[in-house]
């Protein structure tokens, strides 16, 4: 979401007649959009005090913004280090603020984490109050990520994003289409619909299964991938459309949290692991059921948080346990940290850090196992990849199922947001080689 608020927020800056900057010491305005998921994410803005100040000895007209996912109790902090700490979802106002606040000389501008505003155009004189209005400047060719909505009504014990980014505020279904439309047209091969609780859209009668049925239908040779759900707003509609959608891609992120049930209960999140492993059960049947070939397999991945507060090692064993019944395609695994203003800062960490990075040890080797298991299947078969990048020889992208895949090119074969037809030769835990055909 980050990412596609830094697309925005290029498109503004670029009607304003700014242009690209190299680097925050050569910029007029640099634009630092956060991440507070997680506390270690808001202490690397802190991190940046000493990356700012060698800027502002170089260029002592510039001027830094803070913006993104910023919790209240922080901004008096982070106003020491940044001359802004502007709401996202003011963005259509910022014009009128930085223009009260200073005057640009030079137009250049930076923005971290995002990307960057080139070909300015005149500045529009209507004002726009909704931010998802501004039309993005896409970061890549090939994939454009799609906001449906905003906010977050479900207030995980470990999470500030509803206290950052407000309640849940799905878009009109019109809006999302036509920017479907527009980034396909625009030649975008990868559509991601995001939302904080993407699966929870429900608007004047839409809900989410219509989201993907709608977008499925539009014309074009895409793809589309959504994150991230919540596995209660998975209904049966939801599922079935997926299965059913063909631009959908047989890959799934599906945040479990912790395999314990008394674990789950103190964070918020209001499932069993029963009900988890039994919508997990209903997907891969759907996609059994309605898939040809290789893509009768969906490909799942999913959030784990170890050490919370008051976790002991029986209940992380439950969590283990999941993981080699569900078997996962990957995990990110995340080390509790205590994050200010959430109801779990107020319970005691008592899980010791070595004994936190050991229980992420052991689930990555599971995964490892069950991921390589997984990947084995595709030797010998011919899967279309999405080109990402090309090193040294070498492409690197990603197939349907979101699996890294690597293969050896020629001169000039192919290039970044290509899609290639590969025939995968060898299986790695967490990624497949393949040759062009």
């Amino acid at each position: 979401m980050n990412r596609s608020d830094a697309e925005r927020i290029a498109s503004l800056f670029e009607s304003l007649g700014f242009a690209a900057a190299a680097d925050m010491a050569s910029s007029d305005i640099a634009i630092v959009v956060m991440c507070s998921v997680r506390q270690m994410a808001t202490d690397r803005i802190f991190g940046l005090e000493q990356k700012i100040e060698q800027a502002r000895k170089i260029n002592s007209k510039l001027k830094i913004i803070l913006t993104g996912c910023v919790v209240e109790s922080d901004k008096n902090n982070f106003a020491e280090i940044f001359d802004h700490v502007l709401d996202i979802k003011t963005l259509s106002q910022w014009p009128a603020i930085l223009a009260i606040k200073f005057s640009v000389g030079r137009t250049h501008a930076n923005i971290m984490r995002g990307s960057d505003p080139r070909n300015p155009r005149k500045q529009g004189k209507k004002l726009i109050k909704d931010y998802f209005a501004i039309p993005p400047k896409h970061s890549s060719k090939f994939s454009a990520l799609i906001p449906i909505s905003k906010g977050c009504d479900n207030f995980c014990s470990y999470c500030v994003v509803p206290y950052t980014r407000g309640p849940l505020a799905p878009r009109p279904i019109k809006d999302i289409l036509n920017e479907i439309k527009n980034a396909v047209a625009n030649g975008a091969k990868e559509i991601w619909l995001l939302g904080q609780n993407v699966n929870n859209y429900h608007h004047k009668g839409y809900g989410f299964a219509d989201v993907l049925r709608l977008a499925n239908d539009i014309p074009g040779d895409f793809w589309i991938r959504f994150t991230s759900p919540h596995p209660k707003d998975f209904n049966n509609e939801a599922v079935l459309a997926m299965a059913q959608c063909q631009k959908i891609t047989p890959y799934l992120n599906l945040p479990i949290q912790s395999g314990d049930d008394v674990i789950l209960k103190a964070m918020k999140r209001p499932y069993t692991v029963a009900q988890y492993k039994t919508l997990v059960k209903k997907i891969r049947t759907a996609f059994k059921k309605h898939r040809k070939g290789i893509e009768k397999e969906i490909a799942i991945s999913t959030d784990v948080i170890v050490g919370f507060p008051s976790e002991t090692k029986a209940q992380f064993q439950n969590t283990a346990k999941a993981f080699r019944t569900i078997k996962y395609d990957m995990a990110y695994i995340s080390r509790y940290s205590k994050r200010p203003n959430t109801a779990a800062a107020l319970l005691d960490d008592g899980v010791p850090p070595k004994e936190k990075k050991r229980r992420e040890e052991i689930l990555n080797d599971i995964v490892k196992t069950t991921a390589l298991n997984h990947n084995k299947k595709f030797i010998g078969k011919i899967v279309d990849v999405a080109i990402e990048s090309i090193k040294n020889g070498f492409a690197f992208g990603k197939n349907r199922h979101y699996k890294t895949v690597k293969l050896a090119i020629k001169e000039r074969q192919i290039k970044a947001g290509d899609i290639a037809k590969v025939k995968i030769v060898k299986a790695m835990p967490f990624g497949l080689e393949g040759q062009m055909i």
